[in-house]
């Protein structure tokens, strides 16, 4: 009879973490280090996948660090064949990188607050339909590929926003009574295409094991201004935002056979912001 804690238990199996230099990526990466995986550090940036693959591997743990353009379909299927060649499959596919909000710099003298959808350019929209949603499809086609070619079975997370689910509170950036932002229009939309994508692809493989699921974080602290964590707090039910750790628990239940009979759906770790 198995202990309930063998079904969190990864060892080898291969994970790819896209975004894996970033402040959750890096905990993802962890995470599933931790629990035994081998795991591919993938980012944009290669001093920060250099630098969260340094900090696995002194922690003992099983990674290696990838520069990964998700935009590019060549540089993807190079991903794909550099894990194959290292550790000859793929299990677990984490697609954590995504484009943060990007502000006009010369909105303040035109006399419009960052972001302010009237204004948003048709440059910046494109890029973060070519990051967000492109690039969530050419990194998941290469490594589904790879799933099905070894038996049809793996697990896909794909790491929404609850600004997916909902439309952004623009007050919580209101600053001493003047507007200082808008969260940007491309957000909502992309976290909400993702959250289809994630349905279509699990129905797409109805009938093996290939599961694919959505983690839906709530607002990270990441040095915010004390003005936004005041804000965003008090839109929680728990009064905070999260910690940087608090998504790992969740992310390893769909990484694991602890989730073996969940498909198609959506864990929302937000403090209670979706509740109410």
């Amino acid at each position: 009879m198995s202990n309930i804690m063998d079904k969190f238990d990864l060892k080898g199996r291969v994970a790819i973490v896209t975004g894996g230099g970033g402040q959750l990526g890096y905990e993802f990466c962890k995470t599933l280090a931790e629990a035994g995986a081998a795991v591919v550090t993938a980012d944009l940036n290669m001093e920060h996948a250099n630098r969260a693959a340094k900090r696995l591997i002194d922690a003992g743990l099983e990674t290696f660090p990838y520069q990964l353009d998700v935009t590019s379909k060549e540089s993807t299927h190079e991903l794909v064949a550099e894990t194959l060649k290292r550790y000859g499959r793929i299990d677990i596919l984490v697609n954590s990188a995504a484009l943060d909000p990007k502000f006009d710099p010369d909105a303040a003298a035109k006399g419009i607050a960052p972001g302010a959808f009237e204004d948003y350019s048709l440059e910046q929209w494109n890029e973060a339909l070519n990051v967000n949603l492109t690039g969530l499809f050419l990194v998941t086609q290469a490594c589904a590929r790879q799933m099905v070619a070894q038996g049809k079975k793996g697990s896909i997370i794909n790491i929404c926003s609850t600004y997916g689910l909902n439309g952004p509170d623009q007050r919580i950036y209101i600053k001493d009574g003047k507007r200082v932002a808008f969260k940007p229009v491309y957000y909502t939309t992309t976290k909400a295409g993702l959250m289809g994508f994630t349905k279509y692809l699990a129905a797409y493989y109805a009938g093996t094991e290939i599961r694919v699921n959505a983690l839906t974080p709530g607002g990270v602290y990441n040095n915010h201004e004390e003005y936004f964590v005041k804000n965003y707090s008090a839109k929680t039910i728990m009064g905070r935002m999260a910690n940087k750790d608090e998504m790992n628990g969740a992310l390893l239940f769909l990484a694991s056979e602890a989730s073996s009979y969940m498909t198609g759906n959506n864990v929302i770790v937000d403090g209670g912001w979706t509740a109410w």
